[in-house]
């Protein structure tokens, strides 16, 4: 999870849709999010997004 959101965030930089000083107040954000005590939660949170998505089965019309 980590890995994909340094890759969009990369993308992102380099596209110019973010400048690079907030992106790395957005990471220094999530730095010091992961040390409160939310930081379970949110990650049961994403962790189920993630599992809804690997669940969904994507049809072409």
């Amino acid at each position: 999870m980590v890995l994909l959101f340094a890759v969009i965030l990369v993308v992102m930089i380099r596209g110019g849709s973010i400048k690079t000083g907030p992106a790395i107040v957005a990471a220094l954000f999530g730095f010091f999010l992961a040390s409160t005590g939310m930081a379970p939660s949110i990650n049961r949170f994403m962790n189920s997004i993630a599992d809804t998505t690997k669940s969904t089965a994507f049809q072409a019309p």
